[in-house]
Parts: C-alpha cells; structure tokens; sequence
C-alpha cells in the first residue's frame, strides 16, 4: 500500500476545482490507456462540490462518459429518489448533465427496492455486482481495479460508512456491508469495507474546513485504522490527501508544501 501524500489547497472552492481537473485527467488517462474509467464516488459537502466543479469545467466534455464506470463507497439505505441519498445528489451536481450509460451507473440498493428493508442482502447484492465487474485482466480479486476511489473525511475520521470502533471496520473478508446503529443519521447503511478500498489504483481523501482539522492530525499523525477508520484508506500506486488550508491547520508543517495558489 502506498503511502500518504498531501495537497493542501487555499480553500474549500480552490480544492474542488482542482480535484476536478485532477479527476478529468485521470479519467482520460485510463480510458486512453485501458478503454474504460472506473471510478468510486463518495458524497458529502466536499464529494458534491467536486462533482458540481467537475459539471462546470469546460474541461469535463473531455471524457468519454459512455466509457466511465461509476460506483459508490457507501450509500443511505433510504427510499429511491431521497434528497439524503448519495446518488441522489450525485445526480443532482453532475450526472444528470452528461451522457452517461446508465448500465454503467451502479448505485447502491434502496430500501424500497428488490431486497425490501433487509439491508444484508441489499450489501450482499452489491458484493456481487462488483464481482461480476472484475473480469477484466487488470482485475485480481472479488471487486474492479479503481482508477480513482475517492472518499470524504469525517470529523470522527469515518471514510465511506466505517465508523471508528464500529463493527463494519474489522471487517476483513466482505467487500461491502450492511451497517447498522451508524452513530451518524441515518443508522442504517450501506458500505464498501477497508479491503474493498484497498482494491483501488488510487484513494483519494477529501478534507475541508475547520471541522476536519483535527480528524486530518490524528490520521496523519499515525493513529490505527480501528480507532480511525481512514488511516485504512489506501491505493495500490497512491494515496492522495486533498485538504484546504483549513483542514491542515493542525498537522506539522513539515508533513506537507506551501499551500497551492
């Protein structure tokens, strides 16, 4: 696993619109490289506003969006169409706007979908639509080789719906489960696990604002992955922290560069 590289950008705006281009670049990369992109998303403040600087860059008609693979770290297990619904805002910041092959578009099961409100199989489900996806010669477990997984930090340390000390973060063998008793609403969920994540070419973690500060100290100052979750989150090839200056407030100057213009 690799280790964990930072970029701290001026503010919350500046980090979105760069990430974005980031995204675009890699996105183009692989699909020039390999055909097809695929991608993990993650929601939240900082999830959405990457997307919705991504739906206004010039730069986004770059990719082949019929090529692009799109999937999600953790998910609401809410009704289809709830406003609290990761896809649902998703959907709302970007992808309503680009040609997606809907095909390509996994989102996670709904409570008033085809398992009804048992969320085991509605995870298991996904398990297996992810497995399904990894016969690809690139691919050598139960889920896709990501070119880019992206997850936000919580102020707890949370990435995706693995909460510090929660059952579903000792998970070792499972690459997606039923989460219950979230200590954030709503208590049930879905989620990838840590070795879900560990699939992925690249982990991005997105951190901004005040709230993160301490979060974003204690990952990076060596904390374990049971007590914070997001010291788990890591890429094969990379591993890449994007924070404002806000965020990395409180980590030792010498752990990252000036901030980006």
């Amino acid at each position: 696993m690799s280790a964990p590289q930072l970029v701290v950008h001026r503010d919350k705006e500046l980090m979105a619109q760069a990430a974005a281009a980031r995204l675009i670049t890699k996105i183009v990369d692989a699909q020039a490289t390999r055909g097809s992109a695929s991608v993990v998303l993650t929601g939240g403040r900082n999830g959405n506003a990457l997307l919705g600087a991504l739906a206004a860059s010039a730069a986004r008609d770059a990719i082949d969006w019929s090529r692009l693979d799109l999937w999600w770290g953790d998910e609401r297990f809410l009704p289809e169409g709830d406003p609290e619904r990761n896809v649902t805002q998703a959907r709302k910041a970007l992808l309503d706007a680009v040609p997606l092959n809907p095909e390509r578009v996994h989102a996670m099961p709904a409570s008033d979908g085809p398992y009804g409100n048992d969320v085991e199989a509605a995870a298991a489900a996904y398990a297996e639509e992810l497995a399904t996806a990894a016969r690809r010669p690139e691919d050598h477990g139960p889920v896709p080789t990501f070119d880019v997984l992206m997850l936000g930090v919580g102020p707890d340390t949370h990435v995706a719906s693995l909460f510090p000390e929660h059952p579903a973060v000792h998970e070792t063998e499972r690459m997606v489960v039923g989460v219950h008793g979230a200590p954030k609403p709503p208590p049930t969920r879905i989620s990838l696990t840590l070795p879900a994540i560990r699939a992925a070419r690249e982990v991005w973690l997105l951190a901004a604002g005040e709230d993160k500060a301490k979060a974003a100290a204690l990952v990076l100052s060596g904390a374990g992955e049971i007590q914070a979750p997001a010291a788990g989150a890591r890429g094969h090839s990379r591993t890449l922290w994007l924070l404002d200056a806000a965020a990395a407030a409180q980590l030792p100057r010498a752990l990252y560069p000036p901030a980006s213009p």
